[in-house]
């Protein structure tokens, strides 16, 4: 396990954004930088914190976690669904393929949870009962298991907004055949990492994948996969007495840093909590902790100025 005083050489060695030259045209999305050059994406996972549709600060090592873990799983669900992945020539890039992306974000739930304004439980605790066309029963609690495993999906607008199936249909954005593959896929893919997630002690609760569709039409699952940017984990062994005792789930994702801010009084429009060195190297851990828990691999640092090593290896 990488200790503390590891990751704390990183607080000032972090990638916060890119700016190469020659490898194709740059958008800058919440943690990636992706550069687009005819059929081919170069995906460069940085270090940047987002939460609440907010850049916070840096996390030491966060882009590694995050790209050699996606890397991981899109070799575990390959037998789903073809994947974007062309190669991973550094520990923080990922060379995929430039897919026709399908214009909505696919939320895949298996229980009552969450704190953003898209957020299963924030959405059922103000009184929604369908949700996304999904019908939920009255007198559920906060964290608690679904009937079964439902999708949620929502438009990828300047702000994200729920949708169900018939608007997706309505809206143009997925004809219904497309929209039945998405969904069978998308619920395939679920329950795959669900079973591997078990298997490693883990409960994935929910995930957000992105698709699209390749030069032959073939609907392919691309971003990322299963991380924990993308996907909430809770460790199995303590949930039951968490739950039953009215108390959060121990998680290993993203969930930990909004709780954390909720906690430090965040609201909008109000000043921002200080993001202390010390919560940028808890975080840190947990992200590696979550990588090595996964993979059973050791988190590999090579310590080394991060920019110039992706730079050089992209050459």
């Amino acid at each position: 396990m990488v200790t503390s005083d590891q990751i704390s050489k990183f607080l000032t060695n972090t990638v916060e954004k890119t700016d190469f030259q020659g490898i194709g045209d740059k958008y800058e999305g919440k943690v990636r930088d992706v550069y687009t050059s005819g059929d081919k994406r170069i995906l460069i996972a940085t270090d940047r914190q987002s939460a609440f549709d907010i850049s916070w600060c840096t996390i030491p090592l966060k882009g590694q976690v995050l790209n050699q873990l996606s890397a991981w799983w899109f070799e575990q669900i390959s037998d789903v669904m073809p994947t974007q992945v062309v190669s991973v020539p550094d520990p923080n890039v990922m060379v995929v393929k430039n897919l026709k992306m399908v214009p909505v974000e696919i939320v895949v739930r298996a229980y009552l949870t969450g704190s953003t304004q898209t957020s299963a439980w924030v959405n059922y605790k103000n009184g929604m009962r369908k949700f996304c066309g999904n019908d939920l029963p009255d007198g559920m609690v906060k964290n608690q298991k679904l009937e079964e495993i439902i999708i949620t999906p929502t438009t990828k607008a300047e702000e994200d907004e729920l949708i169900d199936a018939e608007g997706i249909v309505s809206q143009g954005l997925a004809t219904q055949e497309q929209w039945d593959e998405i969904t069978e896929k998308a619920f395939a893919l679920f329950k795959k990492g669900q079973e591997i997630a078990a298997d490693k002690g883990l409960i994935l609760v929910d995930t957000k994948y992105e698709m699209g569709y390749d030069e032959d039409g073939k609907l392919t699952i691309a971003d990322e996969v299963h991380t924990p940017d993308s996907s909430r984990y809770w460790k199995a062994d303590t949930y039951e007495e968490k739950f039953a005792n009215g108390e959060e789930p121990e998680a290993l994702d993203k969930e930990f840093f909004r709780l954390w801010l909720r906690e430090q009084g965040f609201e909008y429009g109000k000043e921002k909590p200080e993001i202390t060195d010390e919560v940028r190297v808890m975080l840190a851990g947990k992200y590696i902790d979550l990588y090595e828990r996964m993979t059973g691999k050791e988190f590999e640092v090579e310590e080394e100025d991060v920019i110039k090593r992706i730079e050089s290896n992209l050459k």
